[in-house]
């Protein structure tokens, strides 16, 4: 990820959040969702690089420069759906209006006891995945998070579900651990869900077409699957404003398959599908898309070298890979 990013303070603390969850969880979330605009001007008014951010991220998306109503509006929607979480941690899903495509192929994949690998990003709200675990309460979703960025959120929203937050795998651990972990889960027939649009700091990145210029994605998802070679379905929970949300499971890959002499060209043809999808879905709902930093821009730290042998060569892979093979 970015180091830009990893080095911003959290916007509002830990009261500010404290406060929004108990209103939340004593009055509702009709009068919660009332703070969102306060919440909303902070941000305008005191968080100016994330003001900025935003306002490059839509007038690319737009072709064209923003306006402060577009950029408060998708500051709202951000807001809107860390709120929701509450609700969605809490199992309280009932309440939302969320309707799903491309389940068929992802019960598929379950009912022959194969675990899936769900690729997911900061468009929209990942959390609504918990709607389908009620739906498939005898398959367990495991998601991949790093606990030590936004820990003021992590906090708050882990007190809400113990039972959740004991199923995280911590993407903040050793390449080997993580990946031992998604492994065990993965041959116990789980879901796997990973946020794939960021990279850790300092973790490789290649560089791929994204909203007309090029933009850094990371590479070791796609080595790991390449190792793990259970299916690959992409995931977006696209919030639509009030109550509803769109969850969408689209199928990537029955199973990657990279030959160790092609990986550099065949992980780049990857990263190019996926980030295709993910500008579709962007696009499609704009204000969704919650990375608040420069996401063009490339960390000189971030390099694709240290991860990817040149063409031919036959040495082995990344900690992540070999973390895999054990």
């Amino acid at each position: 990820m970015s180091s830009e990013w990893k080095r911003r303070r959290e916007g509002g603390g830990r009261f500010a959040l404290s406060l929004i969850r108990n209103i939340g969880r004593c009055c509702g979330r009709t009068p919660a969702r009332a703070l969102l605009y306060p919440i909303t001007l902070y941000f305008l008014l005191r968080r100016g690089a994330e003001r900025r951010d935003s306002r490059a991220y839509l007038s690319r998306v737009f072709g064209r420069p923003a306006t402060l109503g577009e950029v408060a509006r998708h500051i709202h929607t951000f807001a809107a759906t860390i709120l929701d979480r509450i609700y969605l941690l809490s199992e309280s899903t009932r309440r939302f209006d969320v309707r799903t495509e491309g389940l068929p192929t992802l019960h598929r994949h379950l009912e022959a006891g194969r675990g899936v690998l769900l690729f997911g990003s900061h468009l929209g709200s990942f959390e609504v995945l918990r709607v389908l675990a009620r739906q498939r309460p005898d398959t367990p979703i495991r998601v991949v998070l790093d606990r030590a960025h936004g820990r003021a959120v992590t906090e708050l929203l882990e007190a809400l579900n113990p039972e959740v937050a004991a199923t995280v795998i911590d993407a903040g651990a050793d390449g080997p651990s993580v990946a031992l972990a998604i492994q065990g889960a993965l041959t116990q027939g789980a879901m796997v869900a990973l946020l794939v649009d960021r990279s850790q700091e300092g973790g490789a990145t290649l560089e791929v077409p994204f909203f007309g210029a090029p933009a850094p994605f990371p590479v070791a998802p796609w080595l790991l699957a390449s190792v793990l070679k259970v299916p690959v379905m992409l995931a977006f929970g696209l919030y639509r404003g009030g109550n509803r949300y769109d969850l969408v499971f689209e199928p990537f890959s029955e199973g990657v398959d990279l030959p160790r002499r092609e990986r550099m060209r065949g992980v780049a043809a990857l990263i190019c599908r996926y980030a295709a999808r993910l500008e579709h879905h962007a696009r499609s709902a704009p204000y969704n898309w919650f990375n608040f930093y420069d996401f063009w821009k490339r960390d000189a730290r971030a390099s694709v070298a240290g991860a990817l042998p040149a063409a031919g060569d036959a040495g082995p892979g990344p900690d992540l890979e070999r973390g895999a093979d054990r």
